[in-house]
């Protein structure tokens, strides 16, 4: 057994194991070994280059904390090539939304005009759920701010078909990091009634609603806005 797998056992808990099931209702509970994330950052920051190589070729894995590993690794991955690799081999193997969510290789904006061809025709385009995701979470993450931010990418977002929950919340997620950065090119999207979908309407001025980065005369504008 890997030194890595001996540490996660070493610091399962059976009540952390509990809240993780209940967050993460897709991950078989038999797969959760319940290890805090600080300690998972430790394990992973200790990897020798060896065990690193190991647990990226070793795919599917037994537990829910070695994809946490994985994509913690890859998130510090300095080559782009190999990150964007690695980054597309883990992605069929996720079933939930904190691995999708983790997985975060910030070499990949070293092209930016790549990575947002990628996310735009590849991973929004995906028929896998926590693909989508992770492009979603990766345009909220980098492209958000200028000079990046375009409202073309409103249009591609509002083709998505899947409408499993986390794709939903992950769109709604997306439009309130808009609202928040992009206020003035993003609201006349909101007063048009332009998404397409009513709950991720009404999801997205909630999130936005919730940040305290949006001024309160902007809060009482955006639940105006809610549809009934």
């Amino acid at each position: 057994m890997a030194n890595y797998l001996d540490l996660l056992f070493e610091n399962s808990d059976e009540k952390y194991k509990e809240f993780i099931t209940r967050l993460n209702p897709s991950v078989d509970k038999n797969t959760i070994l319940g290890v805090r994330m600080p300690i998972i950052k430790l394990i992973a920051k200790n990897l020798t280059q060896t065990e690193k190589q190991s647990l990226l070729n070793d795919l599917p894995h037994e537990y829910f904390e070695q994809y946490y590993l994985q994509a913690i690794v890859i998130g510090k991955i300095k080559d782009w090539n190999t990150a964007l690799i690695e980054s597309e081999k883990l992605l069929p193997f996720i079933n939930n939304w904190a691995i999708s969510d983790t997985l975060n290789p910030k070499i990949l904006m070293k092209k930016p005009k790549d990575l947002e061809t990628l996310i735009l025709e590849k991973y929004l385009k995906s028929p896998e759920t926590y693909t989508i995701r992770y492009g979603l979470v990766l345009l909220l993450r980098y492209y958000c701010d200028d000079p990046y931010f375009t409202t073309k990418h409103f249009k591609v977002i509002n083709s998505i078909e899947n409408d499993d929950y986390y794709t939903r919340m992950a769109i709604a997620w997306y439009y309130s990091y808009a609202l928040i950065k992009q206020w003035d090119k993003t609201i006349p999207y909101f007063k048009k009634l332009t998404v397409k979908n009513k709950w991720i309407h009404n999801k997205s001025l909630q999130k936005a609603t919730e940040s305290f980065r949006i001024t309160a005369d902007k809060k009482i504008l955006l639940k105006t806005l809610k549809i009934k």
